[in-house]
């Protein structure tokens, strides 16, 4: 949190002072948030491994940030434009224009989904699915505990 707060500081400070420096950095800025959380994370758990189980879960942990981000970021699009891949053509030239990907015709937006708190909201949203698939996997596991104590009692 001290580091997203750090760089979110930066980044309104540079949009405020330095703006020309602000637009060429553009999302670069931001994700350094996401970097430090890999980083922080795959050294937390290299110091205490070792190297091979680390790069491993450094991997793992990567491809998760990932698929989450994608998720989220694809979420916001949807709920906030309707579409998706609206604005390909600023990273692929002319041929990101085809990828643009209509889903809801004449949608008005929803300006909060696109917004940080929109993000911080479908973070948690992603959470709160994640916790409820854990807790079933938990209360199935724990049927097929009791089931196999049932059976074993009843041989």
């Amino acid at each position: 949190m001290i580091i997203a707060a750090v760089v979110t500081a930066i980044e309104l400070s540079m949009n405020a002072y330095f703006h020309e420096l602000y637009m060429i950095l553009g999302i670069f800025v931001p994700l350094i948030v996401t970097n430090c959380a890999i980083l922080g994370r795959a050294e937390a758990f290299a110091s205490k491994t070792t190297p091979g189980k680390a790069a491993l879960d450094g991997l793992m942990m990567g491809l998760g940030f990932t698929a989450v981000l994608v998720v989220l970021g694809a979420m916001r699009e949807i709920i906030g434009q309707g579409t998706l891949l609206t604005q390909a053509h600023l990273m692929f030239g002319d041929v990101g224009r085809m990828l643009t990907i209509t889903l809801i015709e004449d949608y008005r937006g929803f300006l909060l989904a696109m917004l940080p708190p929109g993000a911080f909201i479908g973070l948690g949203l992603l959470i709160a699915l994640k916790n409820i698939i854990d807790e079933k996997k938990k209360k199935k596991a724990a049927k097929a505990v009791i089931e196999s104590k049932f059976v074993a009692a009843s041989l």
